[in-house]
């Protein structure tokens, strides 16, 4: 069940000798559908019009006060409550004076059954005009925040419309020629002037001048990404830098496209000025370069260093041992056969010779293996299990998928490789708690192919991220360094699985390689670790 509509709420200017009852009877109205108010004087009205809302006012000729002076007063307290006036057909001249003075209406006297549609209608009108007001307001009010918002924002608002433009050649059919497309700002906040040095009218009578603030080339690249992003409908960011009074700016446009129905597409969004985050970028890009020459100048000085130890080792400290195993078999050699005691203590020391000498083999090749220059990588990794597995007791399987003699990599990425097997290796042992190591080396694209894979406990994210794992952050910095990829991840039978990717052959191209993918590589193994 609806609700009971609303009674009227009517004020009724007239003279005070009139009953407003008869007045109802007459239009055959009742008190529950009106509320209908009698006023016969200035300050009754006041009155009356500070306690709104009322729908209309009705006038009535011969009240105290003249109907002009009821539309200023309604007037000057800012109200639209619209005024009829009710008049006979005598009273022409004064309805004349009402319609002047702002009446929305005059009824004749003898037709009042037109009264109470025509107050629904001005009451109606009174509502929707006061409805347009409010959102006006509103509509202002919101400008006044956007403004305010824009003005304060560090860039640019912008709304840039690019609508296609017919050709005018008649060469080619109109399915042939290549589309024209015409620019245009339908809004630029205030701060192009400081991004381009231009003022906003300026830039809305011709989208040129934002255009003009880039070179060839990095306009080129602007008007190809706005294509882009009109084709696809995704997201518009775009870099460059444009040309400024003192230096280069680095400029980033970002902003939504939207098409409309007759081709037209439009992008709304903000450009700012990124020059600061773009010079720490490079500041911090060439801090990163430095040390990564660094790591490698290290890593160079250690081999050489390595190399050096490894070679007093098997030249002086390897001599004296093979000497002092000749010399002890002489001294044994010569002891009377009485001398039972003797014999046996110079049997231990030769015992003890071959355990020096077989010590003194072993770090000589971990320090430097000369396998790896006369054999290659295979036979140094080869090697390097074997030394493990006597070492730690642990299993440790190498498959090798080419032939030895096709693997050929550069020195540098042989060391390198041995060296990560290395710390891998000793990783294991400490940690893992394995009983088997599988070892893969192969050839993939130009690329040399290192797999390690424990059944050890494998490891955890806390154990990447450990602020102390300098092994792993040195595998990976000697991988980057050699513009190769590295990852290690708990295997899904168990244990760890580490896979690193280096390329064969360290050309001076792939070391100056883009900047830009060797810096995500280093991002995604930060997050690693």
């Amino acid at each position: 069940m609806s609700p009971a509509p609303l009674p009227l709420r009517l004020l009724y200017v007239a003279a005070a000798s009139v009953d407003p009852q008869a007045f109802l009877l007459a239009l055959g109205l009742s008190s529950q559908r009106v509320d209908l108010r009698h006023i016969s004087s200035a300050p009754l009205l006041r009155t009356a019009l500070a306690e709104p809302p009322w729908d209309a006012t009705l006038y009535v000729p011969g009240a105290a006060l003249a109907v002009q002076t009821v539309i200023k007063l309604i007037d000057e307290l800012g109200l639209d409550l619209p005024v009829l006036m009710i008049a006979n057909a005598d009273e022409r001249k004064l309805a004349l004076g009402a319609m002047k003075a702002g009446a929305r209406d005059v009824i004749d006297a003898d037709r009042l059954e037109r009264l109470l549609p025509a107050i629904e209608r001005e009451a109606d009108g009174a509502q929707h005009r006061a409805d347009h007001r409010a959102a006006l307001e509103m509509l202002r009010d919101s400008e006044a925040r956007f403004r305010g918002l824009a003005s304060n924002l560090p860039g640019m608002l912008f709304q840039l419309r690019r609508s296609t433009v017919k050709s005018a050649s008649t060469n080619l059919a109109d399915d042939e020629s290549p589309p024209t497309y015409n620019f245009r700002f339908m809004y630029v906040s205030d701060g192009c002037q400081k991004l381009f040095g231009r003022k906003q009218h300026e830039l809305l009578e011709s989208a040129e001048y934002f255009f003009s603030a880039f070179d060839a080339k990095q306009r080129k690249s602007l008007e190809l990404a706005l294509k882009e992003s009109a084709i696809s409908g995704t997201l518009f960011n775009w870099e460059g830098h444009a040309a400024g009074r003192s230096r280069a700016k680095w400029i980033s446009l970002r902003s939504t496209p939207h098409r409309f129905e007759d081709g037209s597409v439009e992008w709304q969004g903000i450009a700012t000025n990124v020059t600061h985050s773009k010079e720490a970028e490079g500041e911090l890009r060439r801090s990163r370069e430095q040390l990564a020459e660094l790591s490698t100048h290290l890593e160079a000085v250690k081999e050489e260093e390595r190399e050096r130890i490894a070679r007093d080792i098997h030249d002086e400290l390897g001599s004296i041992l093979v000497r002092l195993k000749i010399e002890v078999a002489l001294l044994s050699s010569k002891l009377p056969a009485e001398a039972g005691a003797l014999r046996v203590k110079a049997q231990s020391i030769e015992g003890l010779l071959n355990q020096a000498m077989g010590t003194t083999s072993r770090v000589a090749r971990e320090l430097r293996p000369g396998i790896l220059k006369e054999f290659g990588l295979p036979a140094a990794i080869e090697c390097q299990a074997e030394d493990f597995s006597q070492r730690s007791g642990t299993q440790c399987l190498v498959h090798c998928d080419d032939d030895d003699k096709a693997m050929k990599p550069d020195s540098e990425a042989s060391i390198a490789i041995f060296r990560i097997a290395q710390e891998a290796l000793t990783n294991i042992a400490k940690h893992a708690q394995a009983t088997q190591v599988n070892m893969r080396l192969s050839r993939f694209g130009g690329n040399i192919v290192l797999d390690i894979h424990d059944n050890g406990k494998g490891i955890s994210d806390d154990d990447l991220s450990k602020p102390k794992s300098f092994g792993l952050r040195g595998i990976r910095e000697r991988v980057l360094s050699l513009a190769g990829e590295f990852s290690i991840v708990a295997a899904d039978t168990g244990g760890t699985q580490i896979c690193l990717r280096i390329p064969e052959h360290i050309s001076a191209e792939s070391e100056r390689q883009d900047e830009q993918h060797r810096e995500q590589q280093r991002e995604t193994q930060r997050k690693l670790f």
